[in-house]
């Protein structure tokens, strides 16, 4: 398969490419010339084929072109979140081994302390007002906006969310040299598995520097469709713009869910959705509850998968299937799926253990070989670290993930299974599980509850549903109500910032 963008640049050069809400608007030849020039603009930084770069730009038609730009370059891209500390910055960029860090002058806060931490590293930025570091566009407008002559395939070197600790760079085969001109492997198996054509046109909701997000966006461009793109997620405003541009694809976190679901009665009845035909959603784990409310309002649009960063394997399940298995998250659409005990053997159907796949690349952490050892059996299969089992039907459900695994006397106990249980209570919005050290069964779960907006009384009900519907060793004794649970912008939560709200 050819590379679809610059395809669809000669084909359809005036056909929007990326629409910036509140920003400029991006056609596809446009697109394909700042790709050009930054591929210029790299190799005239110094990076030969197999260098690292990191990008800070947010979300803007520039990551984009940068994303672009890189892969024609031969380069490792890491995107950098905009949400951390100079020093958590930092770590990641001497940790991906950067050469060169671009910024934006939107980030001026935090990118400007940068160079002093990061003084072997080169930095530009795309615009005036970081003093420490100096304005890329007048070098980018000596290069002429041209494909490269030495143009070698690049990859995109993700981090982990750091949920349970210092994220972790994702290390993929770089595409042989021979690729160069084909559909680079991140945007591929998009296009295939979700369908992705010329009349795509997709609203991207979460930011850029996640996994799942970049590609997705690439994907769409790379099959010639039109992105619409959110500066930050607002929920109000999600819903104007799918009826606003006519947009047929959509994807979501559970977080976003509930926003959407907090709407005013009278915001929701106003969303039409008629072109609106899909909604995908993953990241995070959505409850049953929640989920059912989405499709009760939407329709049978919504379409979840399980993945992650490290690309292991992904499995898809549409509407239809998932009411007929709640709970489900789908059967493989790549790679085969494995359920291991202990010692890595293989369970059958309706046994729990961790979750593996086969038949795809296999993946390191860079720079962690023994972290790698651990999502890595004996038989080179690979995990994301969950936990979970497969029906007869082939049909896979997740019970938690293996790092957040209680183990209270002597029996494991999942997080994920008890906050699914106390979710089910009809004035509960939102629950996080951990487990805190018992002198007597070595663990214990702890549960922070968000209640619906308006619920009185709660603690009395609560106890009382919690009674009904988990055996004793699973009943958090320990229960602290909260105005909101600490979540990543892809709505993980972040369990290790639970323990901080520990009195």
């Amino acid at each position: 398969m050819r590379v679809g963008l610059r395809e669809w640049a000669d084909r359809e050069p005036d056909r929007p490419a990326l629409i910036a809400d509140g920003g400029r608007t991006l056609c596809f030849s446009h697109l394909e010339q700042r790709a050009n020039v930054f591929a210029r603009a790299i190799a005239a930084a110094g990076l030969v084929r197999g260098d690292h770069m990191a990008a800070m730009v947010g979300n803007s038609p520039d990551m984009v072109a940068l994303g672009w730009g890189a892969y024609r370059s031969g380069v490792y891209l890491t995107p950098l979140p905009t949400t951390l500390t100079a020093s958590e910055t930092r770590y990641i960029i001497d940790d991906c081994e950067a050469v060169l860090v671009v910024t934006h002058a939107d980030f001026a806060h935090l990118a400007g302390e940068l160079p002093s931490l990061c003084p072997t590293v080169t930095f530009r930025s795309l615009g005036e007002g970081i003093a420490t570091i100096r304005d890329w566009e007048p070098e980018l407008r000596h290069h002429p906006a041209v494909p490269r002559p030495d143009e070698s395939p690049g990859s995109l070197m993700m981090y982990s969310s750091g949920t349970t600790g210092a994220p972790k760079g994702i290390m993929r085969p770089m595409p042989g040299v021979d690729q160069a001109g084909l559909l680079p492997p991140f945007a591929r198996d998009l296009v295939e598995i979700f369908g992705l054509d010329s009349t795509t046109r997709y609203l991207s909701t979460a930011p850029l520097y996640h996994a799942a997000a970049l590609r997705f966006v690439l994907a769409v461009t790379a099959a010639g469709g039109t992105t619409v793109l959110m500066r930050k997620f607002e929920a109000r405003r999600a819903l104007e713009l799918i009826d606003l541009h006519g947009l047929t694809l959509s994807q979501w976190v559970p977080t976003m869910f509930r926003r959407l679901l907090d709407l005013p009665a009278e915001t929701r009845a106003a969303f039409q959705g008629r072109s609106h035909r899909r909604a995908i959603h993953g990241a995070a784990p959505c409850s049953p509850a929640l989920k059912q409310a989405m499709i009760d309002w939407w329709g049978p649009i919504l379409q979840e998968y399980y993945s992650g960063t490290e690309g292991v394997g992904l499995t898809l399940i549409d509407s239809d299937e998932w009411l007929r298995r709640p709970g489900s998250v789908g059967r493989p659409r790549k790679g085969i799926v494995h359920i291991l005990g202990e010692n890595d053997e293989e369970l059958g159907p309706e046994e729990t253990g961790r979750v593996f796949f086969s038949g795809l690349p296999r993946f390191e952490y860079h720079r962690a070989p023994a972290k790698t050892a651990t999502r890595t059996s004996r038989q080179g299969w690979q995990s994301f670290g969950d936990v979970g089992h497969v029906d007869d039907g082939g049909y896979l459900y997740l019970s938690d993930r293996l790092d957040d695994m209680i183990i209270s006397g002597g029996v494991n106990v999942y997080p994920q299974e008890i906050e699914a249980a106390i979710e089910e209570a009809e004035f509960v919005a939102e629950c996080g599980v951990i487990g805190v050290p018992d002198p007597e069964f070595e663990e214990r779960p702890v549960a922070f509850v968000v209640p619906c907006a308006g619920e009185a009384d709660v603690m009395p009900r609560l106890r009382q549903h919690i009674r009904e519907r988990l055996g004793r060793i699973k009943q958090p004794r320990e229960i602290y109500l909260v105005d909101a649970l600490p979540v990543s912008q892809t709505g993980k939560l972040l369990r290790r910032k639970l323990r901080d709200l520990l009195p």
